[in-house]
C-alpha cells in the first residue's frame, strides 16, 4: 500500500483549519494528519506526528508564520507550502518566505463556488505533492538564507553578439534561483527575458527584489518594452511575456490571452517568441519548475539551432520542468546553478 504524504496545517482560523482539512483529504495520496492554531501547537505537533508538509499561514497571533519558518529551517528542514494573502501588501512577506526556504504558496482558501474551490484543490494538493518531494538541501546548496545581499559583479567589457537574447524559464524554487543567476550578472549582461510562473499581486515586487541585489537593471517587463543589454525583464503575473522585432529593434510584448499549460504567465511562448524573433542568436534555460512548462518548447530551440541549458537535478528544488527538458534531449547542457551565470556570460561574449 503506497505511504500517504502527511500535512500538518497550521492555521490561526478554525474555518480555514477545517476547509484545508476538507480539501488535503479529498486527495487520494493525501492525509492530513493534523492541525494547529499557531506555532507553539505546531512545534509540539511536529514533534508527535513527523509529517511530511507542512502548510503554514503567515498572519498569526504570538508568533507570525516568518519568525516561526526562520527557527523550522535552522532547527528542523522541512517541506513548507505557505498560505499567503495575495496582494502586493501580502508580496514582500512571502517572498521572504522563500528566500527562507519555503517550498512554495498558495492563496487563502475562500468559500465560494464549487468550481473555484475545486480548482483551488487542484493546485494546493499538486504543490503538497510536489513539496513532499522537493529537494531541500538544493537550497542550502545555492546559498540558503543569505537574503542573497547586493553584489555588483564588474562589467565583461567585451563585444557582445548583437540582436543575441537570453530566455529563462522557471517554476518552484524560481524565484531564488532567477536572483542567483542575476546576482551573477555584469551590468553589461545581455538583454535577459524571464518567465517565472508568479501571481499578479507579487511580480511587481519580485521584480524590485531582484533589481535591487543585481548590476544589471531589472524591470517588471511593460508592453512595448525596448529590449536592450545590461537590462533584464521580468513577466508581470498576470499577462505572457514575448520577443517582438519591430521596425527593427527587439521589444517585449504582453497578452492575457488566457493559461497555456495551466499557467499565465508561460515559459513556452516565451521561448518560441525568441525563436521567431532572432532565430538561433539565443540562449534557452530552464531552471527549478513543477511541470512541464518550456520542456518541448526549449525543444524547439535547441531544434532552430539555439543553445539551450537545464538546470541540473541537484541545485534544482523541483527537477519537473528542466526533468522534463532532459528527457526530451532539450537540453545541450545540463548544469548546476552556480554554473549558469558563466554560460550566459560565455555565449554572449563568445568566450
Amino acid at each position: 500500500m503506497r505511504k500517504l504524504i502527511k500535512v500538518l496545517i497550521v492555521d490561526d482560523s478554525a474555518l480555514i483549519r477545517t476547509m484545508l482539512t476538507k480539501l488535503l483529504d479529498s486527495h487520494e495520496a493525501i492525509e492530513v494528519c493534523g492541525t494547529a492554531s499557531d506555532p507553539y501547537d505546531a512545534r509540539e505537533k511536529i514533534k508527535s506526528l513527523n509529517p511530511d508538509v507542512l502548510t503554514l499561514d503567515i498572519e498569526m497571533p504570538r508568533m507570525n508564520g516568518i519568525s516561526f519558518l526562520k527557527n523550522l529551517m535552522r532547527l528542523r528542514p522541512m517541506p513548507v507550502v505557505m498560505i499567503s494573502t495575495l496582494t502586493q501588501a501580502g508580496a514582500p512577506s512571502t517572498l521572504e518566505a522563500l528566500e527562507l526556504g519555503a517550498v512554495d504558496f498558495v492563496p487563502k482558501p475562500k468559500n465560494e463556488a464549487t468550481g473555484g474551490l475545486a480548482d483551488y484543490a487542484e493546485d494546493i494538493c499538486d504543490k503538497v505533492i510536489a513539496a513532499s518531494k522537493a529537494n531541500l538541501a538544493a537550497f542550502n546548496l545555492n546559498g540558503g538564507d543569505s537574503k542573497l545581499k547586493a553584489k555588483k559583479v564588474s562589467p565583461h567589457g567585451g563585444v557582445g553578439r548583437s540582436g543575441f537574447v537570453c530566455a529563462i524559464g522557471a517554476s518552484t524554487g524560481g524565484t531564488e534561483a532567477i536572483k542567483a543567476v542575476m546576482l551573477g550578472m555584469p551590468e553589461d549582461c545581455p538583454p535577459i527575458m524571464i518567465t517565472q510562473h508568479i501571481p499578479a499581486s507579487f511580480s511587481e515586487s519580485f521584480a524590485r527584489r531582484v533589481d535591487a541585489a543585481s548590476a544589471p537593471k531589472v524591470h517588471q517587463a511593460e508592453h512595448g518594452q525596448p529590449v536592450e543589454a545590461g537590462n533584464a525583464y521580468i513577466a508581470p503575473g498576470h499577462s505572457h511575456l514575448r520577443l517582438k522585432v519591430s521596425s527593427g529593434k527587439l521589444i517585449c510584448a504582453l497578452d492575457d490571452n488566457g493559461p497555456i499549460n495551466r499557467h499565465m504567465p508561460a515559459v513556452e511562448p516565451l521561448f518560441d517568441s525568441v525563436i521567431k524573433g532572432v532565430g538561433d542568436n539565443c540562449l534557452g534555460i530552464l531552471l527549478t519548475g513543477m511541470g512541464v512548462d518550456g520542456a518541448k518548447a526549449l525543444l524547439r530551440m535547441r531544434q532552430a539551432g539555439a543553445a539551450t541549458v537545464a538546470q541540473d537535478e541537484k541545485t534544482s528544488v523541483v527537477w519537473g520542468m528542466p526533468g522534463a527538458a532532459v528527457e526530451l534531449e532539450a537540453a545541450q547542457k545540463v548544469l548546476s546553478l552556480d554554473k549558469v551565470p558563466r554560460e550566459i556570460v560565455k555565449a554572449y561574449f563568445r568566450v
